[in-house]
């Protein structure tokens, strides 16, 4: 029997990957210091209760949008997350053609196990790209190729000035070595901890392509976000793996959204396992959620079928939570839901 929710595919995944890797595993798993903010993206969704309306006509229930003028099946896509190469031995090409299955859209992260090329070549819908700034000249060559390869929009990671203290990969003496598919092993250079609100400007003088901006919790700096000519905002706590204490995603939601104020679109990562977690974080004002963890699983389980299935388990969840709730279509969807 398939797994029938992404809880059951977590506990495979963890059968499967953690005696044949462990290092793997935590690394996927684990958050910084005493991972407070990893389980407490869990937490709030659990904190949060739903305000459901009856007597509403539910037969027909629409899930498709848009994210920067593309068209989506469903508000929930796949966020960056490096070295997919020890799920799965092909790695985000697999990852890349289970999302384009189930209709939706995929961040591919600079730190896969694959080229971008070979992402891009994989996969037959929506593709953006991360983007981690070691030098300005990889990044530029990055941005490059990208457009060259078809991404539709340059996601640039802010909340990496430098990598946070991840104790599990320590703890579990973390041996697998990175498999890096779009970086030179041999260029060790880093110029993270300099960015600023002016690297920000610079970017979008070497592309045509909309900035979006992933890693802002207040609402002062999604305020700069804006002013900085952003697109769009992932609300991210980069999946409790960089400052432990930092607050849930989806408690930092309401006031990005708020801030931003309609001027670019605001999305949200970090503790989707659930159709209902989607429809909370869509009744806070997000338009759409990304899933990382999630979607490791279904590739560690069942490569790009097991891909597609969890993408699709949540979607079946979100659309019997907007049924049971009285909001048949995404618009319906708004603040008065939560309590």
């Amino acid at each position: 029997m398939r797994p029938l929710n992404v809880h059951e595919y977590e506990a495979l995944a963890r059968e499967r990957l953690e005696e044949s890797n462990p290092g793997a595993w935590h690394y996927y798993q684990g958050g910084s210091d005493d991972e407070v903010t990893l389980r407490d993206n869990r937490a709030a969704f659990e904190r949060l209760r739903l305000r459901p309306r009856v007597l509403v006509d539910v037969s027909k229930l629409e899930t498709s949008t848009t994210l920067l003028g593309s068209s989506i099946s469903m508000p929930i896509c796949v966020a960056p997350s490096a070295q997919h190469g020890w799920a799965h031995p092909d790695g985000e090409c697999a990852t890349a053609r289970g999302v384009a299955a189930a209709g939706t859209l995929m961040v591919a992260s600079s730190s896969a196990t694959r080229k971008l090329e070979e992402i891009a070549e994989a996969c037959s819908g929506q593709l953006w790209f991360q983007l981690y700034i070691r030098s300005l000249a990889q990044a530029q060559s990055f941005v490059q190729r990208a457009e060259r390869s078809g991404y539709k929009a340059i996601v640039l990671t802010v909340d990496l000035p430098k990598l946070g203290n991840r104790e599990r990969d320590r703890r579990y003496d973390f041996a697998a070595p990175f498999l890096e598919g779009n970086y030179d092993p041999e260029d060790d250079s880093w110029i993270g901890d300099t960015l600023t609100w002016e690297t920000v400007d610079w970017l979008r003088t070497i592309t045509s392509l909309p900035i979006v901006l992933k890693g802002i919790l207040t609402a002062e700096d999604a305020a700069l976000a804006v002013e900085h000519g952003a697109a769009g905002i992932v609300v991210s706590n980069h999946g409790g793996r960089q400052l432990d204490g930092a607050p849930a995603s989806i408690d930092a939601l309401p006031e990005v959204v708020q801030a931003a104020g309609g001027r670019c679109e605001v999305y949200m990562d970090g503790g989707v396992r659930r159709g209902t977690d989607v429809l909370k974080a869509l009744a806070l004002g997000a338009r759409a959620v990304f899933v990382g963890r999630p979607v490791l699983y279904g590739l560690i389980v069942d490569g790009e079928e097991g891909v597609q299935h969890v993408l699709e388990i949540l979607r079946t969840e979100l659309e019997t939570a907007m049924a049971l709730c009285g909001r048949p279509t995404l618009e319906s969807i708004d603040r008065s839901l939560i309590t």
